[in-house]
């Protein structure tokens, strides 16, 4: 338990980050879902509209600090090799 006055506005702070940061990743989580399960059926003109949506999602989280600059790189380039894929 904090016990400084500044530590105690860090504490709140930290569950005010804490909370947000959640929301924005639980969104990012759906988003990525919906373009896996338009691979999954195959269907290539959602498969692409979704990760058009995506892409932009994860790297506004990544702007405001909800995840690591390299994480939404790798996460942006697994998705669209998956939807590439569809392509072949």
């Amino acid at each position: 338990m904090a016990t400084h006055k500044s530590a105690e506005k860090r504490s709140r702070q930290a569950v005010k980050h804490r909370e947000c940061n959640n929301t924005v990743k639980s969104s990012i989580k759906t988003g990525v879902k919906t373009v896996l399960e338009a691979v999954e059926t195959k269907d290539q003109e959602a498969a692409k509209a979704a990760l058009a949506k995506a892409i932009p999602a994860i790297a506004k989280a990544t702007a405001k600090g909800a995840f690591h600059k390299k994480t939404a790189s790798r996460k942006i380039s697994r998705l669209t090799k998956r939807v590439n894929t569809l392509k072949a």
